[in-house]
């Protein structure tokens, strides 16, 4: 590190979650319901496409993680290539190019190729803008600090990234009614626009503070069988292995809630899909920028480990009182749990993104401590890769839910925007209500588990990195104390 890590450097690196966050929400929360409603796809297929074009980086994740963890290759210069293809295809993906097509096959092979696509170019931006993080500092409050930034600035995204979408009935009385159906194109245009923009503010605010490292003979030229193995390393750990548990399980309960909001606003609350859906993402994103800063009050006062048990715990006891008491429940004449859910999911999310990325951060040090060589790409890649497949869980579990409860658009026409309609039968709309509330809930209590299990408290990692300093100087080290780590 060339130069100080100011803070006006540690707000442009916080703008680069943009690019994540616009994209991975406009996906997570519309991407089902556009291919049910307006391409035409049945959802127990739907959902498919979305889990096999994530899952599919599971190949991706280590072969990119691989490379930028490499001696000499700059991280920023990865960042900045995968910028304008990820716009564009993020464009393509939108369009109802594929709903005059006249089978569920060939829409789902298409759909696929380009959500596929997607997936290469994200991770090509979010590998190496989050690994470049331990790079920065090893310092505990500091890593909890910067990403606790990009959580405030991630509210923001957040918001944007659901709220914007809410237009597209707007959008679609403005284009003529040939065009209607690609009015998802025309958000995803204007979002993809913001995020290149913001993206390319984060690659200059690292300029001079980021040093690409040095080449030697343990990374100049790492092999993809090194990369599995270092997977295998850090998996090998208790910690990590809980930790990963942690991650797959909350990620597939919230976006659960979050592929469901449209269904939950219009069919479960009863009300209008445009001021819903908008109360929904104010109230997501508000209570995320209320609870991101108590969050990262609580982690350094306490620890990351504390503040997530306390925090996930008040969502997943407010999703199952919600459940009690019924999403259509109105109080003075407003339909209240379009808010509740909203606060409840906003807090779980809040403070995962706060804290999840420091908390892997960790893991790096976990790994030079076993194996004497630093990953940070390919540390990083590995709970990511967890967190999408954890994400894809969810939504796939949403679209069978749909499908099994008796849900399906795909005999509509493409286009017209039926997801407006309400669902009128009481057992599909019973179903949707369990999607934004009891299996989710089950999925968020399954990592909370995780999490009083998980050793990587504040007082094991501060002496985890003794030890590692001892070792890293030549000194004498001990495990003594790290069993639980190991």
């Amino acid at each position: 590190m060339s130069q100080v890590l100011t803070k006006r450097r540690k707000t442009g690196y916080a703008f680069g979650i943009f690019v994540e966050s616009l994209v991975y929400n406009m996906f997570y929360t519309y991407y089902l319901t556009f291919l049910n409603e307006i391409v035409g796809i049945s959802p127990k297929y739907s959902s498919i496409v979305i889990f096999i074009s994530i899952a599919w980086d599971a190949i991706t994740d280590p072969i990119i993680g691989n490379y930028t963890d490499r001696g000499g290759v700059d991280k920023r210069k990865i960042m900045k290539l995968s910028l304008v293809p990820l716009g564009l295809v993020f464009i393509l993906a939108w369009t109802s190019i594929g709903a005059g097509l006249s089978t569920q096959f060939a829409k789902v092979m298409l759909y696929t190729l380009i959500s596929m696509c997607i997936w290469v170019f994200y991770t090509m931006y979010t590998i190496p803008y989050y690994a470049i993080v331990p790079e920065l500092t090893q310092d505990y409050d500091e890593r909890t600090s910067i990403r606790s930034a990009a959580s405030l600035v991630n509210g923001i995204a957040v918001g944007l990234g659901n709220i914007l979408p809410a237009l597209v009935p707007t959008v679609a009385i403005l284009l003529t009614e040939k065009y209607a159906s690609n009015s998802y194109a025309v958000i995803a245009a204007l979002i993809s626009i913001m995020a290149v923009i913001f993206g390319f503010i984060c690659v200059k605010s690292l300029k001079g503070v980021y040093t690409p490292k040095p080449v030697t003979q343990d990374n100049s030229n790492t092999s993809l069988k090194d990369t599995f193995r270092a997977f295998f390393n850090v998996f090998s750990s208790r910690a990590a292995k809980i930790f990963l548990v942690f991650v797959f399980f909350f990620l597939t309960g919230s976006s659960m809630i979050q592929s469901n909001l449209t269904y939950m606003v219009v069919d479960c609350v009863g009300m209008e899909y445009d001021t819903g859906i908008v109360y929904v993402i104010i109230s997501l994103v508000i209570s995320m920028v209320i609870v991101v800063p108590i969050v990262e009050k609580v982690a350094i006062k306490k620890d990351r480990r504390f503040a997530c048990l306390t925090f996930l715990s008040v969502t997943l006891v407010g999703l199952v009182i919600c459940k009690f008491i019924g999403l259509d429940k109105t109080v003075g004449g407003f339909h209240i749990m379009a808010v509740v859910v909203a606060v409840l999911l906003g807090i779980g999310v809040g403070t995962f993104w706060t804290l999840f990325y420091s908390m892997s951060y960790d893991l790096v040090e976990l790994d030079e401590f076993k194996s004497g060589v630093r990953h940070e790409a390919i540390v990083t890649a590995l709970p990511q890769l967890v967190q999408k497949f954890g994400s894809a869980f969810g939504i796939l579990l949403a679209g069978q839910f749909l499908s099994l409860y008796g849900y399906d658009s795909s005999q509509d026409i493409a286009g017209k925007e039926s997801l407006m309609v309400r669902v009128e039968d009481a057992h599909i709309v019973g179903g949707m209500e369990n999607i934004s509330t009891v299996f989710p809930a089950v999925a968020i209590g399954i990592c909370i588990i995780a999490l009083v299990c998980y050793p990587m408290t504040r007082k094991n990692v501060e002496l985890l990195m003794s030890q590692l300093e001892k070792k890293r100087s030549g000194k004498q080290y001990s495990k003594s104390g790290l069993e639980k780590l190991l």
